[in-house]
């Protein structure tokens, strides 16, 4: 029960780490947003141009759901966005408006909602949002170009990656807060409540994965620990909810988490794991230039195969389940064909139930794959001298 308080206590001090934690993380989401946008608005710029030969400006609406835009339709819901667009009946769309915050030197600083974009072109003032990111344009209503490119702001929205990192941090702030009035208040009785939940989690994350990987550095490190299990694991579920967004399969945000991994492990290691990776002992010296390179290497590619895994594991889950469900309205042809699509849903939907069951079980598992690894590589930082 001791080490139980410790962990709390712990946990609760890394508060601000973890506030500077998810900060960062929103940072690089900003900046790596266009990038993660790429194709999809290569495959949305196809579509967009068949359809202006045949239609109004409104046609892709009027268009539905077809096997040429599945993909973009699938990327569009699963990718970040200054809107957090949580469902449509008919021609209403239910969305929250965010703070859209940007920077150029043509324009300076400007703050507004995106609800402020015109529904149809997308346009105001000065800016134009076209799948997920802004670019600027000219006084005359035309695209700011710079070496053939369209001219981006410097764009720190509060996306619905942004908010969504945002209400996880709260749900974790107002859990633990809970969890340790609760020990204040009932020293060395029995958990009650949210305790008792939380309890078994904090020490799994203890026994089963500081202790064995750390040693007797444990303590030094599990409140780190419990911080990285509990944030991706909270976005994990909030990621399933209907509507919600797609933190951890975000590029951005699963380098964020890996570059501070790397960060920790390297800033912690001794005198023998420096000395293990640049003049391996015991080795013939011509055999050590080669194995150097490959050491060093080996520093990087440890948390870049943390990144890919989080961010693979949680988009392909996501891809899948609405690559199934989509059957549903390929083969009913937009209601159509309502037989065809009727008769699909008995296979797709208690499949894609099936599949949305076994993510909740891929969430918990990415989050302790993650954590044990990182625990795992700064165990191996801190190797005893003697070895």
């Amino acid at each position: 029960m001791r080490h139980v308080k410790s962990g709390v206590r712990g946990f609760w001090r890394v508060k601000n780490f973890a506030f500077l934690l998810a900060f960062m993380t929103f940072s690089w989401s900003f900046a790596n947003a266009n990038g993660h946008e790429a194709e999809h608005d290569s495959t949305q710029n196809e579509v967009a141009g068949h359809e202006n030969q045949n239609h109004h400006a409104d046609a892709h609406e009027e268009e539905g759901f077809t096997a040429a835009n599945m993909s973009s339709t699938i990327l569009h819901h699963i990718s970040d966005a200054h809107e957090w667009h949580f469902f449509s009946v008919g021609g209403t769309h239910f969305s929250l408006p965010l703070p859209v915050i940007v920077y150029s030197e043509q324009y300076g600083l400007d703050m507004f909602l995106s609800s402020s974009f015109d529904h149809h072109t997308h346009i105001y003032k000065n800016y134009k949002e076209e799948h997920g990111h802004i670019v600027l344009l000219n006084e005359d209503g035309s695209e700011m170009m710079r070496d053939g490119n369209p001219v981006h702001p410097t764009d720190l929205s509060v996306t619905k990656n942004v908010a969504s990192m945002l209400l996880a941090f709260i749900i974790l702030l107002l859990i633990f807060t809970s969890v340790a009035k609760g020990y204040r208040k009932r020293p060395g009785q029995a958990p009650k409540g949210i305790q008792s939940f939380m309890e078994p989690l904090i020490l799994f994350v203890r026994d089963e994965i500081a202790k064995p990987n750390l040693g007797h550095n444990y303590a030094r490190f599990t409140p780190y620990l419990l911080t990285l299990f509990f944030f991706i694991w909270v976005n994990n579920m909030l990621g399933l909810l209907p509507g919600a967004a797609n933190v951890t399969g975000n590029i951005a945000v699963t380098m964020m988490l890996a570059l501070l991994s790397l960060i920790i492990t390297n800033v912690n290691g001794n005198k023998s794991y420096w000395m293990h990776i640049l003049w391996p002992p015991g080795i013939p010296t011509p055999v050590k230039f080669i194995l150097i390179p490959v050491e060093i290497i080996s520093i990087f590619t440890k948390p870049f195969a943390l990144m890919i895994r989080l961010f693979a594991n949680i988009t392909a889950g996501h891809i899948i389940i609405m690559s199934i469900l989509s059957l549903i309205f390929l083969f009913s042809e937009n209601g159509m064909n309502m037989g065809a699509g009727f008769g699909v849903s008995f296979a797709s939907v208690p499949f894609a139930i099936f599949l949305y069951t076994l993510e909740l079980l891929v969430a918990a598992i990415q989050a302790f794959i993650f954590t044990m690894l990182t625990a795992l590589f700064i165990g191996q930082a801190m190797p005893a001298e003697h070895h």
